[in-house]
């Protein structure tokens, strides 16, 4: 086998992919060429492969020796059992010259590769690559060196380290642009592509847990002005929006990528590291390559819209019919797009599960996993090489699929357009700060040590408080009864002024018989146990609460400190839940 494992002269009865080890010591897959115990090359030793590829064949660009994603996409007809590699400095001439004449004219790549168009059909299969380096493809060397001839970049603007060492955010971007090589039977023909799907990918610090949140397209949020690099090299800015659908973050008006990245950011609170894209191919591809995926229909299935046809029960689902599950919304629950993500998280998991108990058992399967997921991805310049890449799924890789929770940002009909929804803040905002203080979300709704909420919580209309500044920002105090006036209807709120003393926490005090009133206020606030003082004593009917606004206070709404657990009406699914059924 040469340098580029593409078999040895004479033996033509070698596997390429049998000829690649599992290094203990390195957690990789490593290409041994002898097989009678030579040491296995090192990713170093590999390194410079593309000019090992120079020397087997004359013309073309720098990269001449195409690898195997290369060859299929630029020539369909190429050979299914050719697999990347690379060899020792010794042997590069006389590998590289005895896999040209091997290879003869189809081991050629007759034309650089087309770049695929992201796709509304599976607008959001990015996620699966996305979830194909958390789930373990830091462990292979070659899968990187695949992507940096395959993935296409675009430049935000700005150039992130591809491993940090505090919490990671990868934002998985989706569009329903139609162009592409086999894509016309799918999304909206003529659109530039919106960002019809989004998923906000968290890994916590420490690496012990991750958190997907789905974003709805069809929320009515606000743009932000962001810059964008033009064909000249120029930077254009688009103006921002405001009370638009968070879809029309990417292409309208000519925005890429980092307006949605941005978008996000002003959204959430966090900062983002990265971001992905891919067609929708690759879920057709993947759920192959991994020999099918495993769903649940808690009811008979038919969705003539997307071809779906299941009966109620467990199926193992690929190809076409995988890409139709995670279509389909007309059949399952009120036929809306965040009925779809459920299913679209349903499939993601099993996926995960898939890959992490077979998908990378074997070189050769790694290698059909590969081939899906690299050939049409596109990433930023921060992890825009097969090196960052690698170094990115590594670091990755280190979350326990127990540990992987996918949520739905929380959201409500909009009562001035049925067809968009707006932003829940009282669930959002407390899931935004669990997530931004690296909090894994809980298995189900109520995790342990929760306590469970007072039997009876006082309407709005009840609640008497005086709202007092020790600590907050100037106005904190008015801003405040404002938003209880206003927004939650608590007319017998009340500005108490300045407290007497600065208070580091914010503090609210409550009589035995006002614990019905605390209970609503304190959800409201988002205010944690450590926040509730109640007295000894019953209070006088006209007796207000007192709420002493402290340092930890940010503005009305925001939880002064971020849960521990799922927020409640919070919708999420575990990664190794198995018992998901649609219905």
């Amino acid at each position: 086998m040469d340098a580029q494992g593409r078999g040895r002269a004479g033996d033509n009865n070698v596997d390429p992919a049998d000829q690649w080890v599992f290094d203990p010591n390195t957690g990789n897959y490593e290409l041994r060429l002898d097989q009678a115990g030579q040491a296995p090359a090192r990713p170093a030793d590999r390194k410079t492969a593309g000019s090992r590829r120079a020397a087997g064949r004359s013309g073309g660009d720098t990269d001449t020796r195409p690898l195997p994603t290369q060859r299929a996409r630029g020539d369909e007809s190429a050979d299914d059992d050719e697999r990347p590699g690379g060899g020792r400095a010794s042997r590069r001439a006389a590998g590289s010259r005895a896999a040209a004449a091997a290879a003869g004219p189809a081991g050629r790549r007759k034309r650089k590769p087309k770049k695929s168009g992201k796709q509304k059909a599976l607008y959001w299969t990015a996620g699966v690559v996305g979830f194909v380096l958390v789930a373990g493809c830091g462990g292979a060397f070659y899968l990187y060196q695949q992507l940096n001839g395959n993935i296409s970049k675009v430049d935000v603007g700005v150039e992130n380290d591809a491993v940090s060492d505090g919490p990671v955010n990868v934002l998985i971007i989706g569009t329903d642009a139609r162009s592409g090589k086999g894509n016309s039977g799918y999304g909206d023909a003529g659109s530039v592509g919106h960002a019809d799907t989004t998923i906000l990918m968290h890994i916590s610090k420490d690496r012990s847990n991750a958190t997907a949140l789905s974003i709805p397209r069809d929320m009515i949020t606000d743009i932000p002005t962001c810059p964008t690099k033009q064909k000249d090299g120029s930077t254009k800015n688009i103006p921002g929006e405001h009370g638009v659908r968070f879809n029309t973050s990417l292409g309208q008006e000519g925005r890429d990528p980092g307006c949605t990245w941005r978008t996000v950011e002003k959204l959430t609170g966090l900062k983002i590291n990265h971001f992905m894209m891919a067609d929708f191919n690759a879920v057709k591809s993947l759920s192959t390559a991994v020999d099918g995926v495993e769903v649940c229909a808690g009811k008979d299935l038919n969705d003539p819209k997307s071809h779906l046809k299941l009966k109620a029960g467990r199926h193992i689902v690929k190809g076409e019919q995988a890409l139709a599950f995670v279509r389909t919304r007309h059949a399952i629950g009120f036929g809306s797009d965040l009925d779809r993500i459920k299913m679209q998280q349903q499939f993601l998991s099993s996926l995960i599960r898939k890959l992490k108990s077979s998908a990378f058992s074997s070189p050769g399967k790694l290698y059909d996993v590969s081939q899906a997921a690299t050939k049409a991805l596109t990433v930023d310049t921060g992890i825009g090489s097969a090196n960052k890449l690698l170094d990115f799924g590594t670091d990755l890789k280190k979350v326990d699929i127990d540990k992987v929770t996918f949520a739905t940002v929380p959201v409500l009909d909009n009562p001035d357009d049925p067809a968009t929804v707006i932003l829940n803040k009282t669930a959002a905002d407390p899931l935004f700060a669990m997530v931004r203080a690296d909090h894994a979300l809980a298995k189900g709704k109520k995790g342990k040590g929760k306590k469970s909420a007072p039997a009876k919580k006082a309407p709005p209309e009840q609640v008497r408080v005086d709202v007092t500044n020790g600590g907050g920002p100037i106005g904190s105090a008015q801003e405040t009864v404002d938003w209880l006036q206003n927004n939650k209807a608590a007319k017998l709120s009340t500005n108490a002024g300045n407290a007497p003393a600065k208070l580091a926490a914010t503090r609210l005090e409550y009589a035995p018989n006002q614990a019905d009133q605390a209970a609503t206020l304190a959800d409201w606030m988002g205010l944690p146990k450590s926040a509730l003082k109640k007295s000894s004593q019953n209070a006088g009917d006209r007796v207000p609460m007192k709420l002493t606004l402290g340092k930890d206070f940010k503005a009305p709404g925001s939880p002064v400190e971020a849960p521990t657990e799922t927020p409640d009406g919070v919708q999420n699914v575990n990664a190794d839940d198995k018992n998901v059924c649609a219905k």
